[in-house]
């Protein structure tokens, strides 16, 4: 019984970090690191720091890890604002854990 306690008391300590979900890119401060999204009807900001995990899908639907310049071109395009979505996989104490982009067009 003690197990099952710990397990469950140990995933509401894993949910609670933030799982947030697809999000609208609503603006990107590239000095501050800061970027306002919108979740549903709510507006959030976010840290980006140097542990943020971007990753995307290959050509072959595989998850793989981008750097954070590649990231930095898609959110400071002028068409990026308003029409940008990805999702958020992670975030703690105000600061996105692990991001997850959208894949290139070819």
């Amino acid at each position: 019984m003690q197990k099952l306690l710990l397990a469950l008391a140990f995933l509401a300590l894993v949910a609670g970090l933030g799982v947030a979900g697809e999000v609208t890119l609503v603006k990107f401060d590239k000095d501050k690191k800061e970027v306002t999204v919108k979740e549903g009807d709510a507006t959030k900001t976010y840290q980006i720091s140097e542990k943020t995990k971007f990753t995307t899908n290959d050509e072959d639907g595989k998850p793989k890890e981008i750097k954070y310049e590649v990231v930095l071109k898609g959110l400071t395009s002028v068409k990026a604002a308003g029409r940008m979505k990805f999702e958020i996989v992670g975030t703690k104490d105000g600061a996105i854990t692990e991001a997850k982009m959208p894949g290139r067009r070819r």
